[in-house]
């Protein structure tokens, strides 16, 4: 049975936020909720003893703080993203979206060679197990609207204008 560590920390601008990783890499991150909502979604995300463990999380808690803070553009922790092959494709090329741009479920969909997928790209992005690190968050539609987002429209703005406040 696998062994999943979690962790947390405050964040003035999310409240809450929440990490677990498994010993292959971060396998979901969430905020804005309470410790009991999340741990109730990563044991049904993740079969496995759920350990609390804020060593075994130490890397990807200092790069959320320093992305939260305006001083990360880019993470490089370790990922264990599970997913079909379509949605790890749209995660894949979420990766790639540089910060404080934005780029369309149309544009993602002609990336990973589906381009009229764009519906089916809006349901894998709202799949998406580690926001921010896998920045979902700045995918809007071809028009110029924001789109959805699991945490909420103004949640969404709110991170597209901090990263275009915070960019280079």
């Amino acid at each position: 049975m696998e062994t999943i560590y979690y962790a947390s920390f405050n964040s003035p601008f999310l409240g809450k936020v929440f990490v677990a990783s498994t010993e292959r890499g971060v396998c979901m991150v969430d905020f804005l909720k309470t410790e009991k909502t999340f741990l109730k979604e990563l044991r049904g995300s993740f079969p496995g003893r759920v350990i609390k463990n804020d060593r075994k999380n130490r890397n990807v808690l200092s790069q959320l703080k320093k992305y939260l803070n305006g001083e990360l553009r880019r993470f490089d922790c370790k990922l264990d993203l599970n997913g079909t092959r379509f949605q790890k494709k749209v995660w894949s090329a979420l990766e790639e979206i540089p910060y404080g741009q934005t780029w369309s479920y149309k544009e993602i969909a002609q990336v990973i060679g589906h381009p009229r997928a764009f519906r089916a790209v809006g349901n894998a992005n709202g799949q998406n197990p580690i926001p921010l690190i896998v920045p979902c968050h700045r995918v809007v539609e071809s028009n110029g609207g924001l789109g959805g987002f699991g945490h909420g429209v103004k949640v969404k703005k709110k991170l597209l204008d901090f990263e275009k406040t915070h960019g280079f």
